[in-house]
């Protein structure tokens, strides 16, 4: 064990990630590797087999009297609200009553002394069903007009109307763009074992804490301050634990405190996949003008989304599809409206990106448009149309944000350079014109990506930070760990604010019991907000001791440093715990609450306007492809990337961001593909039916790199940005070059209009679609 007593010089490169060596030896214990006590029960979900259906009765006999089976839960068993809706609108039943509204909706919770009595007791429910007609899809649900699950939206920026009938161009189109399963390796778990009184614990995979206890709480019919929720660590989340938790942590709960014994719940993966929320799926209509440079002059967006039979979050993440259907481009005269439907399929939820991929894809796609339109390069158009600076007339968005800290002309502009574009793209149109079986691609995109929840009051956040007398640090903050590296993030600022080694900070699960009514680890603010908040933790410590030393030894407090392991007071030099074991003797607070909010940003709904992102992160990159226009097969051939991190927390774990980012926004676009059957089954329900990218998909050659010159200009913690989401979009460059592939067997002249997924079978039908074009 290292002693902490010796001197220690601190590290001078970024440390691994805390949990590194544990994640590849199997030590790293997750929710199900929590040791069970004696007596530890385990629920199972009885879904529904209808995907809109009244229920005329329910016979649970054959469950009841199954082998190790406990009891049976429903709603009647609830003794507060039968509801865990994330937004307060009552749609979002645990267990459904009268009607079942998609195919999987849980309708009661078989409990039983083992999880596979359970799960298969869970089978034995006799249903009967009278049968209604399901919306499955964005068409259908737009055409019986059942509906909205949430308000839509509108932006509306200068005079869309008549720029658009004025227009010296003009295209009008339609964008169909798929859902994506989140597919994390560790699926939905919740763990929870009764206390005295009311209280109840669980433990739970959930990227939102605060949010699990107040719907237990909700649930049970019982205060939060009864409820406690901890999460060590997740297997991944990628926003579908933000929300979809809460079913998990209610049930499992709710059974603890019935039977008064341990329950877990863990579904398998298959009806995981059908219970549980995706990304929203989108149909987007838009209508274009541009004049003969390629630069546009007004555009009219319509994006439908499929919300599925609640609300969770769909009006936020339509909202922010809409906020970067601009991505980085200027548009003089805008109209955007969302329409987040309501159709008998599972709600969709959070998803990387949070609605920003579907509405940066549509900007890309337009782009795409004009440039085959013109017959130019698309990185022509795309840097025509980009942001300018304040004061310019071009910095303005669609909700009348001004776009202050622009620099995506020099990301743009040294990807360029660095990946030899020109001179490949040269290559490639070569290549092409040989009339090759195998056609290749290359494109350059950009992303502008906003930083901050767009719900104002989420930006905040809290942490708790501990100095022992012996020196040792301990460190809780509102932030959860899915494998991001968030936690090795915060313990370096603590670290570095106290000027000691890395290895002196413990990090500690994140709980309720410590720091209260933290936000979502979503929206790529975990770091912005946690590390704020644990610096604050940190300064109010050291002031105290400043205050403490000064007097000691007689110094201003300004004279004090902390120091490589060391603290200087003055013209004296003291280890770290030699000045806390004398603080302590004098009885010096060495605990802080930090606090930290996001200031600057505002938001009015209604009018369309302020200022929802307290500042933007930037990126490029470039993907070159190659198609077999036989097949529809494909593969990516190499990828460069520059991404704007501001001046980098971490570059290891930021650089590996930025490679999963990127591949799972490839997936979304080339291999992962949701599929419902008439019925309205999920059929993509496991690893063998939904293909998300192996190993072997990767680009063959993968250059990334962070631009290294960035400095946030708002003062966020150490000037970084954030990097969670923002880089999921550069996996766009792929779907453009597999559409400038296609678009080369009709000579560039028409666009390809590829929908996403672009599976091979779509990429094959666009090639044949554009050879009938050209004959």
């Amino acid at each position: 064990m290292k002693d902490f007593t010796e001197e220690t010089a601190l590290t001078q490169t970024d440390p691994r990630h805390d949990s590194a060596v544990k994640h590849v030896t199997g030590r790293a214990e997750y929710a199900d590797d929590i040791p069970e006590p004696v007596g530890t029960l385990h629920a199972y979900l009885g879904l529904s087999t209808r995907a809109h259906a009244r229920i005329r009765a329910i016979d649970l006999t054959r469950v009841r009297g199954a082998v190790g089976v406990v009891g049976v839960l429903s709603a009647a068993d609830i003794p507060g609200i039968n509801d865990v809706s994330p937004t307060g609108r009552d749609d979002e039943p645990i267990f459904a009553t009268d009607k079942v509204e998609f195919w999987g909706q849980p309708i009661f919770a078989v409990v039983a002394e083992s999880r596979d009595a359970a799960r298969r007791a869970a089978r034995l429910a006799e249903i009967d069903y009278e049968d209604l007609p399901p919306l499955l899809d964005i068409d259908a649900a737009r055409a019986a007009g059942d509906g909205y699950v949430t308000p839509p939206l509108t932006l509306e920026r200068g005079e869309p109307g008549p720029a658009l009938a004025t227009a010296p161009h003009r295209i009008r189109g339609r964008m169909r763009v798929g859902g994506q399963d989140h597919m994390y390796l560790e699926g939905h778990i919740a763990f929870a074992l009764p206390g005295e009184d009311d209280d109840v614990l669980v433990h739970s995979s959930t990227q939102h804490p605060s949010e699990a206890q107040h719907m237990v709480a909700r649930v049970l019919g019982i205060r939060s301050n009864d409820v406690t929720v901890n999460v060590r660590r997740m297997g991944g989340g990628f926003g579908g634990k933000e929300t979809q938790m809460n079913l998990f942590c209610a049930v499992a709960a709710l059974a603890a405190k019935r039977w008064n014994r341990p329950v877990k719940l863990r579904p398998d993966r298959d009806d995981d996949m059908q219970a549980t929320g995706k990304r929203h799926d989108f149909v987007i209509d838009y209508d274009v003008g541009f004049d003969e440079t390629g630069r546009i002059t007004a555009l009219d967006g319509e994006f439908a989304a499929r919300c599925g039979f609640s609300s969770d979050l769909s009006g936020p993440v339509t909202d922010r599809a809409l906020f970067h259907a601009d991505n980085a481009y200027f548009y003089p005269n805008v109209r955007l409206r969302s329409h987040p439907l309501k159709t008998n399929t599972v709600s969709n939820t959070a998803f990387r990106g949070f609605g920003g991929p579907q509405g940066v894809i549509a900007a890309e796609r337009i782009i795409e448009e004009i440039a085959y339109s013109l017959g130019k390069d698309t990185l022509e158009v795309r840097r025509a149309n980009f942001y300018g600076q304040p004061g310019d007339g071009r910095d303005l968005t669609p909700y009348h944000q001004s776009v202050e800290d622009n620099v995506i002309g020099r990301i743009v502009d040294e990807l360029e350079a660095s990946s030899d574009y020109q001179a490949r793209r040269a290559v490639v149109l070569a290549h092409n014109a040989e009339g090759s079986v195998i056609r290749r691609g290359i494109a350059l995109t950009p992303v502008k990506f906003g930083i901050s929840f767009t719900a104002t009051w989420y930006n905040q956040a809290g942490a708790l930070v501990h100095v022992y007398n012996d020196g040792s640090i301990h460190l809780n903050h509102g932030g959860t760990e899915m494998g991001q590296g968030l936690n090795t993030k915060i313990a370096q600022i603590v670290a570095e604010a106290f000027g000691v080694e890395f290895g002196r900070v413990k990090i500690t699960r994140t709980t309720t019991e410590k720091v209260p009514n933290t936000s979502a680890t979503a929206a790529s603010s975990g770091s912005d907000l946690n590390g704020m908040a644990a610096l604050d933790a940190c300064q109010q410590i050291k002031a105290r001791l400043g205050d403490f030393a000064a007097e000691r030894w007689g110094v201003a407090p300004e004279a004090i440093r902390f120091e490589g392991g060391q603290v200087h007071v003055g013209d004296t030099a003291m280890r770290f715990e030699e000045l806390i074991g004398a603080a302590y003797m004098a009885r010096v607070q060495l605990s802080a609450a930090g606090f930290y909010k996001t200031p600057k940003i505002h938001w009015d709904r209604a009018a369309g306007k302020g200022r929802p992102f307290y500042y933007f992160a930037y990126g490029a990159s470039v993907s070159e492809v190659s198609i077999d226009t036989l097949t529809g097969e494909y593969r990516v051939e190499r990828t460069d990337i520059l991404h704007d991190v501001g001046r980098s927390l971490n570059a290891e774990l930021d650089i590996g961001q930025v490679e999963g980012a990127f591949v799972q926004g490839m997936g979304w676009l080339t291999t992962e593909e949701l599929w419902w059957d008439k019925a309205g089954q999920l059929r993509t329900h496991a690893p063998s039916t939904y293909k998300i990218p192996l190993a072997s998909d990767r680009p063959r050659v993968f250059n990334v790199a962070l631009a290294e010159w960035s400095e946030n200009r708002e003062p966020t913690i150490k000037r970084s940005k954030a990097v969670g989401e923002p880089p999921f979009m550069l996996g766009i460059s792929v779907f453009e070059a597999l559409s400038m592939a296609v678009a080369s067997v009709a000579d560039y002249r028409v666009c390809p209009r590829l929908d996403a997924p672009a599976t091979p079978e779509r990429v094959l039908m666009a090639v044949e679609r554009l050879r009938g074009a050209r004959a």
